[in-house]
Order: structure tokens, then C-alpha cells, then sequence
């Protein structure tokens, strides 16, 4: 049942409120409110009594220990209930005409024990983005805080050979949410290695972690960027330098090579690089394609694709018989 606080205890309520910031902000200023502390220790002491301000005391001292504590920021819920159940506890003990001093410590180490049985948040992975699955909650300020890692990742070197194919996987190391991932891509040309995303234009058409250039030309030379979002939020930005190496084509002089690779940029340059699309034998090649289902069809196809070859060449034997 809720107390009304008389206007004589003003007075003790600010005392009260001093005491409880004097310790900043630990886990049970986080979950609980000022009234709901100062009611327990009225209850406890009484209205008015001198004891009261040592009740306040007591309390805060007996969570001291809860001051730095982190916990995973998606358990802060189930945080929030504990601290919800311990206040009823408490209630409930003042009103059987407990003692404080017994109560507070009690209290306290149950909610030690709750802390540590929720799940830990995960450790932050450098080098690079924004993991939300590390972010924590700290009571030493009642705020969240995610991993103090850039939101660029350092600059992957790609050697390729003129003519030959360049692939580009847009992955991280940490986990990223199950839904609502999009992928970007940009080009900053000129063979610069860079990470300055005023040199960069979009590529309208790359879409997918997956992407690839072929064959590759001087022209693709420069910088190409993958920018992960999570919502329309960035979380991640990763760049790969492509360095194209090897000799312009026999017979060519340097004047046709440029000539030929300006008539070939301007119509394809909205698709120079483009989504993954394996051919049947890179699907092959990868160990779960061979699987006893794949297998059975692979064997029908070729058994009707050599069945349809002996029908054609039956046919053509009748035609030149008749024919004959």
C-alpha cells in the first residue's frame, strides 16, 4: 500500500537524495526510482524517525558492489524484473518488521547471483564495425555502449591479372543481424588507394556480398568499397585496392591500348563490377555440392541428355536411309 510523504519530510527526502547520487549512478539507481528506495527505508524505520537517513545509508552501501557492473545490453530486461521482484521483497520484510541491516546485504547478494547468471556479452572483434552483438549495458552511468572500433576497415590488397577475374567478398568477422543486410559498392578509379569517400561514386547495379570483375582491365584499377547496412544504418565499410598487372595484348601500341580501353569504359561503366553468378563447374567445386540428391540429378541430366543424343542420331541415320 502507498505512503503519503507528509511535508516534515522534505527535509529527509533531500538528505535521501544526496546520499544516493553520492555513489554516482550503480545498478540499483538504474532499476529502481528514488521513491521506490525511499518508501522501503520509511517502511523499514518509519516516517520520521532518526533512523532513516541511516536506513538510506545502508542501502546504497550494501550495492557499492553492483557500481561497475556490465551486463549484456539485451538482458537489461531481465535485470530490470530482479531488481522489480527485489523491491517487492523488501517490502515485504519491512512490513514483517525486519531489520534493515540484514536485508540490504541479503538483497544485495541475490542480485550478485542474478548478474551472474545472464548472459555475457559478447567481446568486441577487431578491426573494425559496428557490433551490436558486443553491445553492453553499464550501470556506472545507467547507459549502453557498443565496441570503440572504426566503422572503416582497413584497405584489402587485390592483385590481378589483365584479362583475368577479381573477386570481392564483402564479409566481416563478428555476426551481423539475421535481417534487413544490404550491400553497396562504390568505385574511386584513377588506380588510387583510397579511403576518402569523396572519390567514390556508386555503382548502381552491384548488389550481394559477392561481386566480381571480367576480365579485368588497367581501367578497373583503383579503389572499390562494400558498405554493409543493417536498416539503412552502416555497419561496416570495407575497401579493396585492385592492382591490375601484365602486358597490354601483342601487336598493340600504347596509343591503341588507351583508345581501346576508352571506347570499352564509357558503355560499361555502370557494369563493371557484377554480382556472383557461379558456372556449373565453380557450383561443382564447392565440397556441399556433391551432395547424394545433387548427384542423382546430375546422373539423370546425363542420362537424358545421352538418351536425346541417341533419338537425334537414330533420326538422322532413317533420314539418310531414306534419302538413299
Amino acid at each position: 500500500m502507498a505512503l503519503l510523504v507528509p511535508a516534515s519530510s522534505v527535509l529527509s527526502a533531500l538528505v535521501a537524495l544526496m546520499v544516493f547520487r553520492a555513489f554516482a549512478w550503480a545498478c540499483l539507481l538504474c532499476f529502481t526510482s528514488y521513491n521506490e528506495r525511499l518508501q522501503i527505508c520509511q517502511i523499514f524505520a518509519g516516517l520520521e524517525s532518526p533512523d532513516l537517513g541511516k536506513c538510506e545509508e545502508a542501502f546504497t552501501d550494501a550495492f557499492k558492489g553492483l557500481l561497475d557492473t556490465e551486463i549484456n545490453y539485451d538482458e537489461r530486461g531481465h535485470l530490470h524484473d530482479a531488481f522489480t521482484q527485489m523491491t517487492h521483497f523488501l517490502q515485504e520484510m519491512a512490513t514483517a518488521q525486519g531489520s534493515f541491516r540484514v536485508a540490504f546485504p541479503d538483497a544485495a547478494k541475490k542480485m550478485e547471483k542474478v548478474i551472474l547468471q545472464l548472459k555475457e556479452a559478447q567481446a568486441c572483434i577487431p578491426p573494425c564495425g559496428l557490433q551490436e552483438v558486443a553491445r553492453r549495458f553499464r550501470c556506472r552511468g545507467c547507459y549502453s555502449t557498443v565496441c570503440d572500433l572504426p566503422l572503416d576497415c582497413p584497405v584489402k590488397d587485390v592483385t590481378v591479372t589483365r584479362g583475368q577475374q577479381a573477386m570481392f567478398s564483402c564479409t566481416v568477422n563478428f555476426q551481423l543481424p539475421k535481417e534487413e543486410i544490404t550491400y553497396s559498392w562504390k568505385f574511386a578509379g584513377g588506380g588510387i588507394r583510397t579511403q576518402d569517400l569523396s572519390y567514390f561514386r556508386e555503382i548502381p547495379r552491384a548488389q550481394g556480398y559477392l561481386a566480381r570483375i571480367r576480365p579485368v582491365q588497367p581501367t578497373h584499377g583503383g579503389t572499390f568499397s562494400c558498405v554493409i547496412t543493417h536498416d539503412q544504418r552502416p555497419l561496416a565499410r570495407l575497401y579493396f585496392f585492385l592492382n591490375v598487372t601484365g602486358p597490354p595484348p601483342r601487336g598493340e601500341t600504347e596509343l591503341q591500348v588507351s583508345f581501346r580501353e576508352v571506347l570499352r569504359w564509357a558503355p560499361r561503366e555502370a557494369e563493371m563490377i557484377e554480382p556472383w553468378r557461379p558456372s556449373l563447374g565453380e557450383l561443382l567445386a564447392r565440397p556441399e555440392a556433391l551432395t547424394p540428391g545433387n548427384q542423382c540429378l546430375l546422373a539423370a541430366a546425363v542420362a537424358l541428355a545421352s538418351a536425346g543424343v541417341t533419338v537425334l542420331a537414330w533420326i538422322f541415320f532413317r533420314w539418310y536411309l531414306s534419302s538413299s
